[in-house]
């Protein structure tokens, strides 16, 4: 959640605009399909006018660095190397569009053109490869996440595997609404959370964000700080013991919010990652409280301040993950472990965990205020914007 806004602010860089002189101040949501621009030199082979047509046909958004290789790729397929000066650093569309191009060099067109084509005819193979989601039934009442109770136990599953379980605007209500329904539950003893893939979660979709009014910058800041004090709320205050079920790697909010399960068990395929000031901005999800009192301040600060990814065994190590498994044999152990718990008398497990929680409540939501204050400073600020523009450069 902490770039969930601030990259608002750059996200038009690759989801709006990409295809035309659009510029920062008058971006609209487009279709895939103007990805790229209309006109065409008359030299361009009848491949390259099919790609151009069959790209119209992608089920799925290919991510933002493709869709910038690809106007690039179009770009010096029609006009050759780049002719025109670098735009100013606040057409933040018209830079990420000519950097992109740029850096084609000197590649000929014919080069470009085939690129071009076998870039389109892989992301389409790929698509046609991909497995499909796994579907919740269909008395399923969650878009984007799967919840069974079965036996006491109940799980509920990030289900958006094909973009690694990032998490949108909406996913956020959708989780808030799923641990309200787990407290609610008289059945429910035990609730786990995992995510369907090889992902736990990759943090925040940037994706989200295919309609900013940048005039509104501060109020959707302002807003975004209010769901993230909300979802975080949603974990101090749930009641019943919450199991954190990590199957693979996990990024951002999804590692912060970790110090407050009751267990978190990782396969060893996993790693933990929280780069928050790699990309101008701080800590949330009580992390700036717990991830010290767990580590120590030393190791706390690499993890917090220094980007530092650690592995399963050294979050374990840390005191963030309760215990790794094998990968290999990760699923068939960890459910029975958890299941055996479900067996345990429902009203103990509630009352030892308030007198655990109470102790610390206040002090955990004062800490998760004060993290959503800073973030919408945060979000809002030149420092942010300048780090996440440098983060995509380095990308390319």
């Amino acid at each position: 959640m902490a770039t969930l806004r601030c990259f608002a602010r750059v996200s038009q860089l690759y989801r709006y605009g990409i295809a035309g002189g659009i510029t920062a101040s008058s971006l609209q949501p487009m279709p895939l399909a103007r990805v790229v621009p209309v006109r065409l030199m008359s030299a361009l082979s009848p491949e390259f006018e099919d790609a151009k047509a069959r790209l119209g046909t992608l089920k799925e958004d290919p991510g933002n660095d493709v869709k910038l290789k690809i106007y690039a790729l179009f770009k010096q397929s029609t006009t050759g190397a780049v002719n025109t000066k670098r735009p100013g650093m606040m057409d933040f569309v018209g830079r990420a569009k000519w950097d992109a191009w740029n850096s084609l060099g000197s590649m000929s067109q014919g080069d470009a053109q085939k690129a071009y084509i076998d870039l389109i005819n892989s992301l389409l193979k790929e698509e046609a490869a991909a497995e499909p989601e796994t579907k919740a039934d269909s008395d399923q009442k969650y878009e984007n996440f799967i919840v069974t109770c079965e036996d006491g136990l109940r799980t509920i599953t990030l289900n958006r595997p094909k973009k690694m379980n990032a998490v949108t605007r909406e996913m956020y209500d959708e989780w808030i609404a799923a641990l309200d329904e787990a407290a609610a539950d008289p059945k429910t003893v035990i609730t786990a959370i995992t995510g369907a893939g090889k992902y736990y979660c990759s943090g925040n979709d940037l994706s989200n964000f295919t309609n900013i009014d940048m005039s509104k910058m501060h109020q959707l800041s302002k807003d975004s700080g209010v769901i993230l004090e909300r979802f975080v709320s949603a974990f101090i205050d749930f009641p019943k013991p919450l199991i954190a079920v990590v199957n693979g790697p996990a990024v951002g909010v999804s590692v912060t919010i970790m110090g407050l399960f009751d267990a978190v068990y990782s396969t060893d395929a996993a790693t933990f990652n929280t780069p928050f000031s790699a990309l101008g901005q701080s800590p949330e999800g009580c992390s700036s409280y717990i991830f010290p009192k767990l580590m120590g301040f030393a190791k706390a600060s690499e993890v917090l301040m220094f980007n530092k990814k650690l592995t399963a065994h050294e979050a374990c190590e840390l005191g963030l993950v309760t215990q790794v498994f094998p990968d290999a044999s990760f699923q068939q152990e960890i459910w029975p472990k958890i299941k055996a718990y479900t067996k345990l008398p429902p009203k103990s497990l509630i009352y030892s965990k308030a007198l655990i929680r109470d102790v610390e409540r206040e002090t955990l939501k004062k800490v998760n205020r004060a993290e959503c204050d800073r973030l919408v400073e945060r979000w809002t600020s030149e420092d942010c914007m300048n780090a996440i523009m440098n983060f995509f450069n380095r990308k390319k």
